[in-house]
């Protein structure tokens, strides 16, 4: 199999019939559906496989995908390139504030009166490289004044393995940094050494694991009290967005929240669920 030049792959683009197996493909594996309006994009992003793998062309990169285990790491590099992993820390402020002014402040009540036990089990699905994860701890931190008597988990999923990895190694640049309160900045974080990145403190890591899921597939979990799914079903379509709820749903606790990005067209998929804000779902505690 030949390379195509460099200046050849630049100025190629998929056509019309590969656009269409190629969106076909994402959507079996992700449930992410690729409209024909974003060949370009898709063109852009797949040539950058094509240079990696050595493959000539578009239709032997579909043959040669189609011809490997789900397991093996090409399907994650592909993954990556279709799929938005834009995030910051502190996105969607007004979610930030009824966290640490409404929900939290309710979870430490509760457990003065006996209700509930210390303990906090979060899920940040579809959580890119941590960035939600990561806020989520920060907001525990400065909300609950003795959380380090708590029982935290906030368990982060992403369909990427490299994504995965990046939360992980939880090095934040300037841009991902942008918003943090700088009060927070200074409690919860370390500069790197070339005072380029920021990683943070081991208090807040110790609470938060991160694990390759698709949400198209159930996770073997305990229920969550709260779970985050946000900025993700946005590119599903309606059969994808039911499949993915059915497995998201049943991992609420009685009493527990979902917390969803306003412009994801969910609500009347969310069923036995109170709506209370456009984005924030509250399941019956019977």
């Amino acid at each position: 199999m030949t390379v195509e030049s460099a200046t050849t792959i630049q100025l190629v683009q998929i056509s019309e019939s590969q656009m269409t197996r190629f969106a076909a493909l994402i959507y079996d594996v992700a449930g992410i559906r690729i409209s024909h309006q974003k060949r370009t994009m898709l063109s852009n992003r797949l040539r950058r496989r094509l240079r990696a793998n050595k493959i000539a062309g578009f239709d032997e990169y579909l043959s040669f995908l189609k011809g490997l285990p789900d397991c093996h790491a090409e399907w994650d590099a592909f993954l990556q390139e279709v799929s938005t992993h834009e995030t910051f820390l502190f996105r969607d402020e007004a979610q930030w504030n009824w966290l640490q002014k409404e929900y939290l402040p309710e979870i430490v009540q509760q457990a003065r009166r006996g209700e509930r036990r210390k303990s906090l089990r979060i899920w940040s699905a579809a959580c890119s490289t941590g960035d939600e994860a990561y806020t989520i701890a920060v907001c525990i931190a400065a909300t609950i004044a003795d959380a380090n008597h708590w029982s935290v988990e906030i368990i982060g999923t992403d369909i990427g393995v490299v994504t995965v990895q990046d939360a992980r190694r939880a090095h934040f640049g300037e841009r991902a940094m942008r918003l943090v309160p700088a009060a927070y900045v200074r409690r919860y974080f370390d500069k790197s050494p070339e005072g380029n990145t920021w990683k943070p403190k081991s208090a807040l890591l110790k609470w938060i694991t991160f694990s390759q899921h698709n949400l198209l597939d159930p996770l073997d979990e305990l229920p969550f009290d709260a779970v985050f799914l946000k900025n993700v079903l946005i590119y599903f379509d309606v059969t994808s967005k039911q499949k993915a709820l059915s497995h998201v749903l049943p991992l609420v606790v009685p009493g527990g929240v979902l917390i969803t990005a306003a412009a994801e067209g969910v609500s009347t998929l969310i069923k036995g669920f109170e709506k209370r804000k456009p984005w924030l779902f509250v399941k019956p505690r019977t």
